[in-house]
């Protein structure tokens, strides 16, 4: 299966709300209560990351959107501080926020990670502590763990980074 990634439309909001019930669903089942929680990611943060072009689209073969995902550039105010170190504190990076997919869509991270690769050799990303899937995803996907960074509500989050060459070398400790 190959997955093609656009810009998410205003048109597309709803197919993107119920991608986030779904990928909430699923934090749930494996135990992940704690992260997007209180409605989050809303009708309002979507709308805000397709007016500013970030909010992305993963579409399988058929046309059927089976995933979702904001991809922003640097700066992310969340990453100015790190408990730990970042694998390139130096040069521009994208972070990839808000990943969602159809229960059963097989690959769609690693076509998102790919697809951040044709843009940028520099890309972050954190996780809660409790998404067992995505901490288990990210090392396989050349993602080393970097520290903690907190968000403007004072959450912890795992953060990684990787860069195109894939360096799985761990600046720290493993998930």
């Amino acid at each position: 299966m190959s997955y093609h990634i656009t810009h998410a439309t205003e048109a597309q909001l709803p197919t993107l709300l119920h991608l986030a019930e779904q990928a909430r669903n699923t934090m749930r089942s494996t135990g992940n209560t704690g992260q997007w929680v209180n409605g989050y990611p809303s009708r309002e943060v979507f709308l805000d990351d397709i007016a500013h072009r970030a909010s992305m689209i993963v579409s399988d073969d058929s046309g059927a959107i089976v995933g979702t995902f904001a991809f922003l550039p640097s700066p992310e105010p969340t990453y100015n501080y790190i408990d730990g170190q970042w694998l390139d504190d130096n040069s521009p990076y994208y972070v990839i926020h808000r990943i969602a997919s159809m229960p059963g869509s097989h690959g769609v991270l690693r076509a998102i990670i790919d697809y951040a690769f044709t843009i940028t050799d520099n890309v972050r990303i954190d996780t809660h502590r409790d998404n067992v899937i995505m901490r288990h995803l990210l090392p396989q996907l050349g993602f080393t763990y970097c520290g903690i960074i907190y968000l403007a509500n004072g959450d912890e989050r795992l953060a990684s980074s990787s860069k195109s060459s894939r360096d799985t070398t761990s600046a720290l400790k493993p998930y």
